[in-house]
């Protein structure tokens, strides 16, 4: 049985606010109209820095869809979701006859609301968030979003394929206010060391020797940086990466990126003209499951500069 499993940074997938509201006065020959909010089951407003957060457009968000269609990964982990409705709302009005069967998603940590999930064609079992777990004797939560852990069943339910571990570390971003840029660099880089040694002791926890397993996610980080080593070099579970050997798919309209390098899904800018490429979207698997994988892909982008997402999807192959 061959079942592909992918990840893909949505990119603020975010829904519109839709709301219910009464018109206590209107001018007569006015255009002035007064919302009154008086019952806070009718209406929801999220606010971000104190800005109102703005729905993703239609146009990116058929971008982000068409690709998941040519990807048609049989599991796919997603980050950057608001919420389980707007992922339902998503998977049904923009994949159509080829959304998927089971959605899952539980709201995390995260200030501006994104989210990790999983949208799957394999029947799901135990779901668990990781959201409250600390670093060591630290008292706050150490994800900045949050840990899925999911089990895959076979589609008679009758066993578990493999567990799936779905993240988003810390970002590297610096905001232009910060008063000292290389100060929050070093703490960004040490928060997602923190999480990389959750995680790992977390997999180690809930899985054997001899378990099928595999974390995806958006790393924020190259797979072989000291940052992420406390999973990717854990001796406890042994991870490994099964993009190594990846191949790509597509081509960009313009090829600004560096000739002969496909390892990047994500390009960031640091300075005027000159451009980080890097893997942040990765998958890592099982010992049980090195000697099942039988490819991997990369689906790149027509425009240098995204199509509906900054980052482009990655899945693999296993023979089960």
């Amino acid at each position: 049985m061959k079942i592909t499993i992918g990840t893909f940074n949505l990119n603020n997938l975010f829904s519109r606010y839709n709301f219910k509201a009464s018109i206590k006065s209107l001018k007569k020959g006015g255009t002035v109209v007064e919302y009154v909010f008086e019952d806070e089951e009718n209406f929801k407003i999220r606010k971000f820095q104190g800005k109102l957060i703005k729905p993703k457009n239609q146009k990116d968000t058929e971008k982000i869809a068409a690709r998941i269609l040519e990807m048609g990964a049989d599991i796919l982990a997603v980050q950057e979701v608001e919420d389980i409705n707007i992922l339902k709302k998503f998977n049904k009005d923009f994949l159509g006859s080829k959304a998927y069967k089971y959605v899952t998603l539980i709201e995390g940590n995260d200030p501006r609301f994104i989210d990790v999930g999983l949208l799957s064609n394999y029947p799901l079992g135990g779901i668990t968030s990781w959201q409250h777990a600390v670093y060591d004797n630290e008292t706050r939560e150490i994800f900045s979003r949050d840990l899925l852990q999911a089990e895959i069943l076979n589609e008679k339910r009758t066993k578990t394929l493999f567990t799936l571990f779905v993240t988003h570390l810390k970002s590297n971003f610096i905001s232009y206010t910060s008063p000292d840029a290389d100060k929050q660099r070093v703490k960004n880089n040490q928060k997602r060391l923190k999480q990389s040694e959750v995680i790992g002791r977390i997999i180690e926890d809930q899985t054997r020797p001899d378990s099928k397993y595999i974390l995806v996610g958006d790393m924020n980080d190259s797979a072989d940086s000291l940052f992420l080593k406390g999973f990717s070099d854990y001796t406890g579970i042994n991870l490994h990466n099964a993009l190594e050997n990846m191949q790509e798919t597509g081509k960009m309209n313009k090829t600004k990126y560096p000739p002969g390098n496909i390892f990047w899904t994500h390009r960031y800018r640091v300075s005027t003209g000159n451009y980080a490429y890097n893997l942040y979207d990765q998958i890592w698997i099982s010992p049980a499951l090195t000697g099942k994988l039988t490819g991997s892909w990369v689906a790149r982008r027509k425009s240098v500069t995204g199509d509906g997402s900054d980052h482009d999807p990655v899945w693999i192959e296993l023979n089960l």
